[in-house]
């Protein structure tokens, strides 16, 4: 008995989508890339952060048993708990921290809270969150020592970032006193300007903008960050991530006029942190070297004093 060709045809197109739905399948239960982790054998710096300094941008993560990670998470990264955060800031001179919950342990802010509960008041928080929590949910977070919360735009997450978020969040999130901790890329600042300047509560841009120092200092988009930071009251900026943004690798040092351009521009709404442990940068920096660069960004000790004690000491409300 012959094939009639019309069933043949359909035999196979069925086999070709199922074996398409079986790769699909395979693609979406492929687990996330496993990043690298921190420098371990962190100098200590030849700058003497003052006492009381604060670290405004550092994770935890893990370990895994215990703060398990998210099954959405978009990498890996190796456990860099707590006992290690507290070894590198010994080393580093550094004294009080705010911990940034990454997207690593998704919405759960245990891995944070719990830190900041044994701190001892050294600690404060930035909650990762989404749209359902409730009142009660913000009000405990802000109760164990959260004090803001985080989105990310990043081109790297893929898709049209919906900018609409951070007016949600920040209507959400304005009964606690939170401000919102915003990471985008400054190079399409003039997606976010209309945005950020509606806001009634104050908001801190990550990694001084996420900025590329190959785009130079005279772009019009990084003048556009710096006149946004200059002008807006409620606008702050974290001087973070010279990694990231450097050209030239460790030390860093082209990220520095970018640095000074924005603490000039604002003097008393510039922060600074490590971004230990530096997850997806493409140049693991020693954390040593970092803190060598402070007095580089701000050559004067009072303004030292501004970016590491005094400024996130009004923003987060650390006591003492």
């Amino acid at each position: 008995m012959g094939i009639n060709r019309r069933e043949c045809l359909t035999t196979m197109l069925g086999a070709l989508s199922f074996a398409r739905l079986g790769t699909e399948a395979q693609a979406q239960e492929k687990e996330p890339p496993v990043i690298a982790g921190p420098d371990p054998d962190t100098r200590t710096p030849v700058y003497k952060p003052p006492k009381g300094a604060i670290d405004c941008h550092t994770h935890i993560f893990g370990p895994p048993d215990r703060y398990p990670y998210s099954p959405r998470r978009p990498y890996t990264p190796p456990p860099a708990p707590l006992a290690m955060f507290q070894a590198l800031h010994a080393k580093l001179g550094i004294d009080r921290a705010v911990i940034v919950n990454a997207t690593v342990h998704g919405t759960d802010n245990k891995v944070v809270t719990d830190a900041i509960a044994e701190s001892g008041g050294r600690y404060l928080g930035v909650a990762n969150i989404d749209e359902t929590i409730s009142d009660k949910q913000l009000e405990d977070l802000a109760a164990a020592g959260m004090r803001g919360c985080r989105l990310a735009f990043l081109s790297r997450l893929g898709g049209t970032p919906d900018i609409g978020r951070i007016e949600r969040f920040a209507e959400r999130i304005a009964h606690v006193g939170w401000h919102i901790d915003l990471y985008f890329e400054a190079i399409k600042i003039d997606a976010f300007l209309p945005t950020l300047k509606r806001l009634k509560i104050p908001y801190v841009i990550d990694h001084m903008g996420a900025w590329n120092a190959q785009d130079g200092i005279d772009h019009p988009a990084f003048k556009a960050l710096v006149g946004l930071l200059h002008d807006d009251e409620r606008c702050w900026m974290k001087i973070t991530g010279p990694e990231r943004m450097s050209v030239t690798g460790a030390p860093f040092h082209d990220a520095v006029p970018f640095a000074q351009k924005l603490i000039e521009a604002a003097p008393d709404r510039v922060i600074w942190g490590t971004d230990w442990p530096h997850p997806n940068v493409k140049t693991m920096p020693n954390d040593g070297d970092l803190v060598d660069l402070i007095p580089l960004y701000a050559p004067d000790e009072a303004m030292q004093r501004k970016l590491l004690i005094d400024n996130p000491t009004r923003l987060f409300g650390f006591k003492g």
